[in-house]
């Protein structure tokens, strides 16, 4: 590599470790830097960018808990759940190409747009303590997005903070904190399968990884520190929308023709 593509990867990765900490989806980021710059076959770069993941994970996760921002008295159940479904993603991810499957995604991503600008309002309230999901939605919800995230993760964050902050009316701030936690363990995971299976490129994944670790960082000292975090997550997590759907439906020749 050279050194114009070894400065797009740090900064696609650091870039990547915010996004990933504040709102979601910094993987449309790190696995096109992967793929398309570094030459990785689909599945390969799929199992190297869960490096740079567990790393931001860790980092971040570390400063929420110095923080004191970290509980998880009532959220224990959804940790385990997520794992738990995250497992049967993998073995999915290792048996089939996700490929095909980004046929699908760009429409969820139009989807879930629209549901992240109707009443921008909820993303913005602290966490309703009183607020007690039903367990014959919550259990299957919590299952299916572990599953997600085991299988593709891409997009992950974004199905996550929908889910929490609209179903289980978390703050954003608390519902990012969750998913941190959640991603890292069942990551780290899957990064331990696809190492065993030997489609891990080491060499790739750790240079992004280095640069997502501080990414993390940073995000995690500015949530924890910014009195106006949600709002800025909120305006992040829909850039982040709005720049997936124009990469998956290849907006961009129609707006810059």
């Amino acid at each position: 590599m050279d050194v114009f593509q070894y400065t797009v990867i740090i900064i696609g990765g650091i870039l990547a470790g915010i996004i990933n900490t504040l709102a979601g989806n910094g993987s449309a980021i790190t696995l096109t830097i992967l793929s398309e710059m570094m030459g990785l076959p689909g599945n390969i770069a799929n199992a190297t960018n869960r490096i740079g993941i567990v790393g931001q994970s860790f980092t971040s996760f570390v400063v929420f808990q110095r923080k004191g921002l970290v509980d998880f008295s009532r959220t224990r159940h959804y940790l385990i759940l997520m794992i738990l479904g995250s497992l049967g993603g993998v073995w999915l991810a290792l048996i089939i190409s996700n490929e095909a499957f980004i046929e699908v995604f760009r429409f969820l991503m139009v989807f879930m747009l629209i549901v992240i600008l109707i009443k921008p309002e909820r993303w913005l309230r602290e966490t309703d303590i009183h607020h007690k999901p039903s367990l014959w939605i919550s259990i299957p919800v919590a299952l299916l997005i572990g599953f997600y995230g085991g299988f593709i993760q891409m997009g992950m964050g974004i199905f996550f903070l929908i889910i929490m902050v609209l179903g289980a009316k978390f703050s954003i701030a608390d519902a990012n904190i969750l998913k941190i936690a959640g991603v890292g363990i069942y990551t780290f995971i899957a990064l331990t399968i696809f190492a065993f299976m030997g489609i891990v490129d080491w060499e790739a994944g750790i240079i992004i990884a280095i640069a997502q670790t501080i990414g993390g960082y940073l995000g995690a000292i500015f949530a924890s520190n910014h009195p106006n975090a949600n709002k800025w997550a909120h305006r992040l997590l829909i850039t982040m929308v709005i720049i997936s759907i124009i990469q998956l439906f290849d907006l961009t020749k129609w707006i810059f023709i």
